[in-house]
């Protein structure tokens, strides 16, 4: 079976288990699997919104070589395959890190940033409903220099299956414990605290595949013994039709407004 087949049918075997495992150890036991918000992330942000941007950057990334030629020298196109995977996911996670801090900081760019917060149910597709904007900013530079580095074709396919499983992985439902792992692999544990809707607890724990960037530059929070009492956005009534939820975005900058700053 090609890779094209194979990388969505692991991505969708993943959801299987992880939506499974959801249900028989659950993190917050009450939270419905049909949530508020479930279709419109499952359908416009997960499927119609995730095709169209990826034709969008698909063309914003073919300009862009054809702009610079860069693909034709080739520059990792002798590393092995293992290594052009490991390199990118490496690199691409410690610039989420930064940007994702940068977010939380910046009111303009939490306002891009505020849809993907705005879930009061933390789950699975959770990941999914993100402005189309910080979409198109990430996954360009995600991809991008996959391209333009000329790594194998295979890179570009194994780094959006790895990110797409992890992303539903991280914001699971699942009451799970990873020991010493957590200090180097991200998992629901850390990042359902990121998500909550008290400022202080979901201003830390910025990333995304791997927590040692958080114990590193000291943005680390996972109380022991403790859990999020909620989720989502106290200070704002966030939209729950999926336009409005990015127009919401370019609503008049006020002076004291809400914005969750580490």
């Amino acid at each position: 079976m090609s890779l094209a087949l194979l990388s969505p049918l692991i991505v969708l075997t993943a959801a299987t288990c992880i939506v499974l495992l959801e249900r028989r150890f659950p993190y917050s036991p009450g939270q419905m699997f049909f949530r508020a918000g479930f279709w419109n992330d499952l359908i416009l942000y997960s499927i119609v919104q995730s095709y169209l941007l990826g034709v969008a950057i698909n063309y914003l990334i073919v300009w862009m070589d054809s702009s610079t030629g860069l693909s034709r020298f080739h520059l990792i196109s002798d590393w092995p395959l293992w290594t052009q995977v490991l390199f990118f996911v490496v690199t691409h996670d410690l610039y989420i890190y930064w940007f994702h801090r940068l977010q939380h900081r910046s009111l303009r760019l939490w306002r891009l940033h505020e849809a993907h917060h705005s879930t009061t149910d933390v789950d699975w597709l959770s990941g999914s409903r993100s402005h189309a904007l910080e979409i198109l900013i990430n996954q360009t530079v995600e991809f991008a220099p996959i391209v333009l580095l000329g790594a194998a074709p295979e890179v570009a396919l194994l780094k959006g299956m790895i990110s797409a499983v992890w992303g539903m992985w991280i914001h699971s439902n699942i009451d799970v414990h990873s020991g010493v792992l957590q200090y180097v692999i991200n998992g629901p544990e850390m990042h359902r605290w990121h998500h909550s809707d008290v400022v202080a607890d979901g201003s830390n724990n910025f990333a995304t595949k791997f927590a040692l960037w958080d114990w590193l530059f000291d943005t680390a929070h996972l109380p022991v013994g403790k859990k999020p009492t909620g989720y989502g956005i106290r200070e704002i009534d966030f939209p729950t039709n999926y336009i409005r939820q990015h127009l919401f975005a370019f609503r008049p900058l006020m002076p004291d407004e809400y914005q969750p700053n580490p």
